[in-house]
């Protein structure tokens, strides 16, 4: 049986939320100097946060950024990407994990952000998991 935890979060929905939002969006976990030429970005992150059950269920807090060079652009695809965890993701399964309740908790709003030709807006989000029973 796999260990608790065993699920890599953030590798899981990168590959399933780019599934969704297609080649036009880069959907990564650490952004670079390259940013600005690679917009829209969608940023994950797990947070160093949350718990367990001690056997196998998981409890995540990942931050979902997205940077885009409009304050609209970055909102809308934020509340996509929100519309789709909450959505569709939630009680689903992906080849390495199965996907309990998620919330979004603060839901997407607009962050702070060093450079000023770029908008990001972000929402944390709160994810159990596991993974599949063999």
């Amino acid at each position: 049986m796999a260990a608790v935890g065993s699920v890599d979060v953030e590798e899981e929905l990168i590959g399933w939320l780019q599934q969704r939002l297609g080649d036009g969006v880069v959907v990564r976990d650490e952004t670079d100097n390259n940013l600005e030429n690679e917009l829209p970005t969608v940023q994950v992150q797990r947070l160093p946060a949350g718990d367990d059950d001690g056997y196998r269920l998981d409890r995540a807090f990942v931050d979902i950024d997205v940077y885009d060079s409009t304050r609209a652009g970055a909102i809308a695809l934020a509340a996509t990407i929100r519309g789709a965890l909450l959505g569709e993701l939630a009680g689903s399964r992906t080849a390495n994990a199965v996907w309990g309740a998620i919330r979004s908790d603060p839901p997407p709003a607009i962050r702070p952000r060093d450079n000023r030709s770029l908008r990001r807006c972000g929402a944390t989000y709160a994810m159990y998991s596991h993974p599949p029973v063999s």
